[in-house]
C-alpha cells in the first residue's frame, strides 16, 4: 500500500489517473499534456506501473496505459476506513 500512497503523492501522477479514468490512453498523447521532458513522465509511469494503478499494454511501437481500478478502489476503501467511513458492502467505490 505503501507504494500507491508514493504514486499518489505527485500531482503529475494524480492527474494521468483522472485522465485515465476516461479510458486508455497511449504515452504520448498523456506526455504531451504536461510541461515536462519524456523522461520524467516515463518515471511517472514506472512509479504508477510499480503501484500497480496503471497497467501498460504494447501495441506495436506504442504503450498504452489504462487505469487498474482494483487498485485504487482498495486505497481508497483503506482510506476511508481509516476515516470511519467504511461504504456499505453493496456500494460502488
Amino acid at each position: 500500500m505503501s507504494d500507491v500512497f508514493k504514486a499518489l503523492a505527485h500531482p503529475v501522477r494524480r492527474e494521468v489517473l483522472r485522465m485515465l479514468r476516461d479510458g486508455p490512453s497511449s504515452a504520448g498523447v498523456l506526455a504531451d499534456r504536461f510541461p515536462v521532458s519524456k523522461p520524467t513522465m516515463s518515471g511517472h509511469f514506472s512509479t504508477l506501473r510499480e503501484a500497480g494503478l496503471i497497467v501498460a499494454e504494447r501495441h506495436g511501437t506504442t504503450i498504452l496505459y489504462r487505469l487498474n481500478a482494483s487498485v485504487a478502489d482498495e486505497a481508497i476503501a483503506w482510506l476511508l476506513d481509516l476515516a470511519g467511513k467504511r461504504p456499505a458492502e453493496n456500494e460502488d467505490l
